[in-house]
């Protein structure tokens, strides 16, 4: 492939550039996966994308190619596979994205967290996991077989795409964030029998993803993370919005008002602390705010291939 006549496509700036079609978006980003591309033309590649952002049809080109080397997990018998990409950790609040996957299992859903982690301002994910009793899986097939013993396992991204977990080490070389990064929340080492969860942090790529689940096909979940993760913000309920087969619709529509802190759940995200806070939900011993508890409904729903609620 020659890379010259892509980077003066896509190299123009925002307004100059013209953006790939899906084949050509899928050869290019299967090469970036397969360590083709050199890394002058790779840096300059990522770099255009960054500045120009992804369209539709380079998001669905680049979704394909990662479909074509994923590894896959089987699922059990029963509800579709909700999958949980985490790649940023806590910042400030707990993460309680481990309470959504365990209040899931616990309901019979069975739950994949996929992810990465290398920010060093942040609370490992992983870490919480672990305190939590939950350990990365070896592979896929481990996966698929913690899923139908428990319902619920980890497994980090080179263990599902070696060339995806390649291109997100390149950040701290780079020192932004790219396409890659975009992508990782669209994995889908289900295809079928999944249920993704796509948080996004910036309200423009809202009605982007909003654009990609219509068109990509299968069941999801779309809403604004808390701190880059897949929970619903405890202080202030995000519109969640479900997808099925290329439909849309608003599952629980949006809080208003402000996100003030919430009693029993202070600013600490230390892996000590937000596993304690997670154990006592858990328990009972601590109520569950009540937009994780609409998001893991709302999810359980979407796994039983329920239909879409009526909102619009």
């Amino acid at each position: 492939m020659n890379y010259g006549p892509i980077i003066k496509e896509i190299g123009r700036g925002a307004k100059g550039s013209r953006p790939l079609d899906i084949p050509t978006a899928a050869d290019l980003f299967g090469d970036i996966l397969d360590g083709k591309v050199p890394d002058l033309e790779l840096g300059a590649i990522l770099i255009a994308l960054r500045v120009k952002s992804e369209s539709l049809d380079e998001l669905l080109g680049f979704k394909q190619a990662m479909d074509a080397r994923c590894a896959q997990v089987a699922v059990p018998a029963g509800p579709r596979c909700v999958v949980l990409p985490t790649y940023n950790g806590a910042r400030r609040q707990p993460n309680l994205m481990p309470l959504v996957a365990l209040l899931l299992a616990r309901r019979g859903v069975p739950v994949l967290i996929q992810g990465r982690h290398d920010f060093e301002t942040r609370v490992s994910p992983f870490g919480l996991l672990a305190a939590l009793g939950i350990e990365p899986a070896a592979n896929a097939a481990s996966a698929a077989a913690q899923l139908a013993a428990s319902r619920l396992a980890c497994l980090r991204v080179d263990q599902l795409l070696p060339g995806l977990d390649r291109l997100l080490s390149l950040r701290p070389r780079m020192g932004v964030r790219g396409s890659g990064h975009t992508m990782a929340k669209l994995l889908d080492p289900a295809i079928g029998r999944s249920v993704r969860v796509v948080a996004v942090t910036h309200p423009e790529y809202l009605e982007r993803m909003d654009g990609f689940l219509r068109r990509d096909g299968g069941r999801a979940m779309l809403l604004r993370g808390t701190e880059g993760e897949i929970y619903a913000n405890p202080r202030r309920c995000p519109e969640l919005k479900v997808y099925a087969d290329g439909e849309g619709r608003i599952a629980v529509p949006a809080e208003e008002g402000g996100a003030p802190p919430l009693p029993g759940l202070p600013d600490t995200p230390s892996v000590a602390d937000n596993a304690a806070i997670i154990r006592a939900m858990l328990a009972g011993e601590q109520a569950v705010p009540e937009p994780v508890r609409a998001q893991v409904a709302a999810l359980a729903e979407l796994a039983a291939d329920a239909p879409l609620p009526d909102q619009t």
